[in-house]
């Protein structure tokens, strides 16, 4: 069974999103106290775009940037690739390999709905993995069925 980023991944998330007025040590504080590695802009109900841990590095750290004055709409990534809800596990974690991606956002209808991570989708396919490799030996090895 392939698993769909909705629901089997994103389900009752509590999104983190920021304003892109927000300033980089504000967001960072909270990517910190909450452990995650990316947020979302949004401009009103609209994703404006991704600010990640990467972001940091590149746009702010290594050009000498003040945290404390940048604001996320000079540093994120704008019109960030998406899934859709019915998206599977495999063909995220392959989107992700193929540009270099972390952290993706899931849209339906242009609305946010949720956020995958790289460690989430490794999980849900190693869980896949898992649960073929049983089916294939409870085949292979007639285990699981009773035969009188």
């Amino acid at each position: 069974m392939q698993r769909r980023v909705v629901p089997d991944i994103v389900s009752s998330q509590k999104l983190t999103t920021f304003s892109p007025d927000t300033t980089v040590r504000d967001a960072v504080a909270l990517m910190n106290e909450r452990s995650i590695g990316a947020i979302l802009v949004m401009n009103d109900d609209q994703l404006a775009g991704i600010f990640t841990e990467r972001d940091l590095l590149r746009r702010v750290v290594a050009a000498s940037r003040d945290p404390d004055t940048t604001r996320l709409d000079e540093v994120m990534t704008t019109d960030p690739d998406t899934l859709t809800p019915k998206a599977t596990a495999m063909e995220a974690l392959l989107l992700m390999r193929s540009r270099g991606y972390r952290h993706l956002p899931v849209l339906e209808n242009d609305k946010l709905i949720g956020i995958v991570s790289i460690r989430d989708l490794f999980a849900a396919v190693q869980e896949e993995l898992e649960q073929d490799v049983r089916q294939r030996d409870a085949l292979l090895f007639d285990t699981g069925y009773g035969t009188g």
